[in-house]
């Protein structure tokens, strides 16, 4: 349905549109923060996409191919998130005969996940060198894994949005992120907005792990009472650029904290993917080649 190339646009516009859109505490085109910058992640999102799109490869060589080639050309981790979201849709759509299947052929791929697939993992996320991991008794990243990929993700669960999202077969990216994103760009939304949108649902929607593990359980619950007042202000018949300003008060807030809701911006680049892969407006409106990529991601925020 996809050739290669067209995947590899798709995941190029999803991670740009991700990092261009000004979210509060993550690296945006109005801010840089935790030590990196605009760039590293434009550089990362095409590094990833041949590798995330190498159809011989299983879901867990994609994985670690994607850190390897991410390491290349940035020293830091940019995306070992998004590459762990991204690679089950690659090897998904690749069997889809119709968009809609996407879903459905995601659930399959899942279920098929092997040892061989958590044994590539692990060692793409000691590569990535992942902030706040911490130790576990079972199935710790610097041991060998004996169980296949999902059971591995099925014991992180709890404290790992992303492991979770292999379990429900990605409920939040498709119920709240997918959701919010296209009803915001239908209504006549720029991708920028509708994307802050969708980020500021999900991060109401449940704590940011990430947040939960470099800091505490507490403090993501507060980043995410105050994503709520934002999307509560926004049903008022508000649009959420009026808030322009308070957003980047708060961006710059976190930042200042090195609070980071890296997990759900990771989630947020997987709901453009799924956007891109799914949605007959974003063929028509934004498939285009790969150099006018970037073009399209040149926004016009305050």
């Amino acid at each position: 349905m996809f050739s290669r190339e067209e995947i590899q646009r798709c995941i190029i516009w999803a991670c740009e549109s991700e990092v261009l859109s000004p979210k509060p505490g993550n690296v945006n085109s109005v801010s840089d923060g935790h030590n990196m910058q605009v760039e590293d992640f434009i550089q990362s999102a095409h590094a990833i996409a041949p590798a995330l799109t190498e159809s011989n490869n299983s879901v867990g060589q994609r994985i670690l191919l994607a850190v390897q080639a991410t390491r290349e050309v940035v020293d830091c981790n940019t995306n070992l998130g998004i590459v762990l979201l991204f690679a089950p849709l690659c090897v998904a759509i690749e069997q889809c005969k119709h968009r809609d299947q996407l879903r459905d052929k995601l659930s399959e791929v899942l279920k098929a996940l092997t040892i061989d697939d958590a044994k590539y993992c692990f060692e793409a996320i000691r590569l990535a060198e992942a902030g706040g991991m911490g130790k576990v008794q079972d199935q710790d990243i610097n041991d060998t894994p004996s169980v296949t990929l999902l059971k591995a993700m099925e014991q992180a669960k709890d404290r790992d949005s992303i492991a979770a999202q292999y379990l429900n077969n990605y409920q939040s990216i498709f119920e709240t992120g997918l959701l919010n994103l296209t009803f915001e760009i239908n209504s006549g939304e720029s991708v920028e907005w509708a994307t802050t949108f969708a980020y500021l649902y999900l991060l109401s929607d449940s704590y940011d792990t990430l947040i939960c593990r470099k800091q505490d359980k507490q403090t993501a619950r507060i980043v995410s009472q105050r994503a709520k007042k934002f999307i509560d202000r926004c049903s008022k018949n508000n649009v959420l650029k009026s808030f322009s300003a308070e957003l980047s008060d708060w961006d710059q807030e976190l930042k200042r904290d090195a609070i980071n809701p890296g997990t759900t911006a990771d989630m947020t680049a997987a709901t453009l993917l799924v956007y891109a892969l799914t949605s007959n407006e974003f063929q028509r409106t934004f498939m285009c080649t790969e150099q006018d990529v970037r073009s399209l991601n040149t926004y016009n925020l305050p």
